[in-house]
């Protein structure tokens, strides 16, 4: 089940060479692209462990790796403007709680997943970590009621 060129409409980051990294918050830069196969429930799982932002208090950076899985519907998002999203928080000065919770609004507005979860697993600063876990599942459907037994069991190990 190839790709045709009419489905690829609207990814215009992947294969540019010429795509500038923004430094600023740019959530204009995701683009998403059709589920071939909204019929199945499965999760897609993203990894950034490169992570950074600005504390909006003293203007110190802060290093996490993100973590975002989600169960999609009819769009995905595309993995470089995902990544050059991400990057585009290096001088965004927010809380750590913030930045998790923004992401996740995004790729909620971009895609309308099923159920998605954002995790930020920020290094220590001053002797405390922060790590952040922000979730959503689509109303009146059973991924509303995952959101909220993951949310509760998040970290129930701890």
């Amino acid at each position: 089940m190839t790709r045709n060129t009419d489905e690829l409409h609207g990814i215009t980051l992947l294969g540019n060479q010429n795509v500038s990294y923004k430094t600023e918050y740019a959530p204009e830069v995701l683009e998403a692209f059709d589920n071939k196969h909204p019929g199945n429930d499965y999760f897609v799982k993203f990894v950034c462990p490169e992570f950074t932002s600005l504390c909006p208090m003293t203007g110190q950076p802060d290093f996490a790796t993100i973590y975002i899985r989600y169960i999609p519907d009819i769009k995905m998002v595309e993995s470089k403007s995902l990544k050059l999203y991400l990057f585009s928080f290096r001088n965004h000065g927010d809380f750590h709680e913030d930045c998790v919770n923004i992401i996740m609004k995004d790729l909620i507005a971009l895609m309308q997943p099923k159920y998605i979860e954002v995790f930020g697993e920020f290094t220590p600063r001053g002797g405390i970590a922060i790590h952040p876990f922000a979730n959503y599942g689509k109303p009146d459907t059973e991924f509303e009621q995952l959101a909220k037994q993951r949310l509760f069991a998040h970290d129930s190990a701890l």
